[in-house]
């Protein structure tokens, strides 16, 4: 049996390499998801088909994907479909689907009230099996089989941790074409002066900050920088929450909000207030940064690598 496990790169990708070894494959699957940095660094030595990006409800390059999918599909007898989303699952389930294959589609963890809009198309799909992350909303066709968070729980409170950070990782993901601008200059003016911050900050335009920024940095050298920081501030995106918690940090989590042009919806409230609840992560709202949530979030862990029960596909559905 030869799996596809499907993905877009950034917490798509993260929560796909969190998840795959709970799945229970025999063999070595065949990983289909953007040509980036993370992916290329993640994936070094897996089976890998590289596809173009596919942003938020980009049809154009969605047709594209689609058929790299059905070549692939014909070429390497691909039998099962593995998905945790976003645009790049349709692609390649719609083809999938046409050739009976069985397909499982993920929702994201970052969606902890309903579907996104990928999650919605791909349940009309017929025959897809569809998970949620998130027992509150099973139903219908939704199910629950685990979640990529069942890996981690709140570590105890470290003491003698600083209240004013040596060194910080600000990390805003990948998205494109979102910026985060407003999380910068709040940054900029409350942290302290003489902390040393790498910055990676995506497609954000930060001209005129005086900052050394970094668009995209391969996720071995990120994780390196995140564990040896005293703080982690993070967009909420579920992949740079994820790498902040592998490191045993308790990040700070700024949701970007649509009504500043900074995602295409709040999904990014859903998942700061989740990991929050769980004592994770400790959820900000941009203009409420100040030193005490730094503090908060230095003197707080995460333990990572807890023993997580597999996670339970249901069967083929034709």
């Amino acid at each position: 049996m030869t799996t596809l496990l499907v993905c877009s790169a950034g917490g798509h990708l993260q929560q796909m390499w969190a998840l795959h070894s709970r799945f229970g494959l025999v063999d070595d699957p065949v990983w289909v998801t953007f040509d980036t940095p993370q992916a290329r660094s993640l994936l070094a030595g897996q089976d890998v088909v590289y596809t173009p990006y596919v942003a938020p409800r980009d049809i154009p390059n969605s047709v594209r994907v689609a058929r790299i999918a059905t070549a692939l599909i014909r070429e390497r007898d691909i039998d099962r479909v593995i998905s945790t989303g976003a645009s790049v699952a349709v692609s390649v389930m719609v083809p999938a689907r046409a050739r009976g294959i069985t397909c499982h589609y993920i929702e994201s963890a970052a969606r902890s009230d309903g579907p996104s809009l990928s999650g919605r198309m791909v349940s009309r799909l017929p025959g897809v099996n569809l998970y949620t992350q998130y027992p509150a909303w099973t139903g219908g066709r939704w199910h629950y089989a685990g979640s990529v968070f069942d890996g981690y729980r709140a570590g105890p409170a470290i003491a003698g941790a600083p209240y004013t950070p040596g060194s910080v990782v600000v990390t805003l993901g990948t998205i494109a074409p979102h910026g985060f601008r407003r999380a910068v200059e709040r940054l900029l003016l409350t942290l302290p002066n003489d902390a040393d911050v790498f910055w990676q900050t995506g497609v954000t335009d930060v001209s005129g900050l005086g900052i050394d920024a970094n668009i995209n940095v391969p996720s071995h050298e990120l994780a390196a920088r995140i564990a040896e920081a005293d703080l982690v501030v993070a967009h909420s995106g579920t992949g740079s929450a994820l790498t902040a918690m592998d490191a045993g940090k308790c990040a700070v989590l700024l949701p970007r909000l649509a009504a500043h042009g900074e995602h295409i919806d709040d999904h990014q409230l859903q998942i700061a207030g989740e990991l929050d609840r769980r004592g994770l992560a400790i959820r900000c709202a941009v203009d409420d940064l100040e030193p005490s949530v730094f503090a908060a979030a230095m003197s707080s862990s995460v333990i990572a690598g807890v023993a997580a029960p597999s996670f339970g596909l249901l069967r083929d559905e034709l």
